[in-house]
């Protein structure tokens, strides 16, 4: 009999397990994959290491949580700074003045001020009301229509107007010549990957892949005094209350005999009419030298049965749903973490934090 059934061996599965583990509990990982890691696994093609669900960088604020990912690996230097194609413009990302004068020809901070300051009043939105409202109040049509409104209706399947307009009210707009994407202190990339990570945090720990937890779940619970889930959160509860809403990714990498494809790690595609959202070339994160290089172009999609979920939809029609399957979860005693179990978009540090938490409240 094991104190915890962990149902997915992506970073919050194996956070929460290397912590209970460490505090004397017994644990089995169950994972529906032939591999650990979840989204971040993290795989060897030509010499470099390829993020095969997309690029992942590492970043955060909590210092608990940066030293504790750099116990499992060494972590470079690594800092996002993303450009943007927009036809046949190139853009800095994050907005910054490097942007705005690309945009504009200013030079000064007081100078796109002023062009932002005016379209905005243009604009005249003072409750938005949707994303594109949203966007446009905050920074004005330019920016909007060349590097907000394609990219985010790809993304979500959906035009920017029919968007809540939570989605974009941390829009970053930087008066500064500063093309980090991030403002957090901590940053960079593990050298070897992120699969080594996992792997190192389930040393010792059961481990069982090509496990679907529900072809067998009677048997899975049976082995266990409590579960915790990271997967689907409505599937987990046969969508009694009804099915939620996500968003899926497909990847499509190819190796191209060339040392340099696009002399950067990201590079986004604002225009809606391209089918994909970003393209990374993986070397650029390990600042790599191979001979060839492995890029991945990111199309989203909508998510239909049998695909693999990515995104959350926390929307008001989503929302409610998910509350009262999380209301359930607690009532029956489930442990939720994860992207898909607590349906919230995290970034990796967030993951952590988070297994952190019910690690405090879960494991006497």
């Amino acid at each position: 009999m094991y104190d915890f059934l962990i149902v997915g061996a992506g970073l919050f599965g194996a956070v929460f397990a290397h912590e209970a583990t460490k505090r004397g509990k017994k644990c089995l990982v169950i994972e529906k994959r032939d591999r650990v890691g979840g989204n971040i696994y993290t795989e060897e093609i030509e010499g470099i290491c390829v993020h095969t669900y997309g690029p992942h960088i590492f970043h955060t604020k909590n210092k608990k949580v940066w030293d504790y990912v750099n116990t499992f690996a060494e972590f470079n230097s690594f800092v996002n700074c993303p450009i943007a194609f927009y036809k046949d413009e190139v853009y800095n990302m994050p907005f910054n003045m490097n942007t705005f004068s690309r945009l504009w020809g200013v030079k000064t901070p007081q100078e796109a001020k002023a062009i932002i300051d005016k379209q905005v009043q243009e604009a005249g939105i003072t409750e938005p009301k949707n994303l594109e409202e949203q966007a446009l109040s905050m920074v004005g049509k330019d920016i909007y229509e060349k590097l907000v409104k394609g990219y985010t209706e790809k993304q979500w399947g959906r035009d920017a107007k029919d968007l809540p307009a939570f989605i974009i009210k941390r829009l970053p707009v930087r008066f500064t010549y500063d093309n980090n994407y991030f403002d957090d202190p901590y940053q960079g990339i593990p050298k070897g990957g992120y699969t080594q990570i996992v792997e190192k945090m389930l040393d010792g720990v059961d481990v069982e892949l090509n496990a679907d937890y529900f072809e067998n779940t009677e048997k899975w619970n049976a082995c266990a005094k409590q579960v915790v889930y990271t997967g689907m959160l409505d599937k987990f509860f046969d969508y009694c209350y009804g099915k939620l809403q996500y968003r899926s990714l497909r990847f499509e990498t190819k190796v191209l005999d060339t040392d340099n494809f696009q002399g950067n790690a990201v590079v986004n595609y604002t225009e809606r009419e391209v089918p994909y959202t970003r393209i990374a070339e993986h070397k650029h994160f390990d600042f790599g030298k191979q001979p060839k290089t492995v890029v991945t172009y990111e199309y989203p999609a909508t998510w239909t049965e049998g695909a693999e979920p990515f995104y959350s939809v926390n929307d008001d029609v989503n929302e409610p749903i998910a509350q009262k399957y999380k209301a359930l979860a607690k009532e029956k005693g489930i442990i939720l973490g994860g992207r898909l179990g607590d349906y919230r978009y995290y970034n990796m540090d967030a993951v952590i934090e988070r297994a952190f938490e019910c690690v405090e409240e879960y494991v006497k």
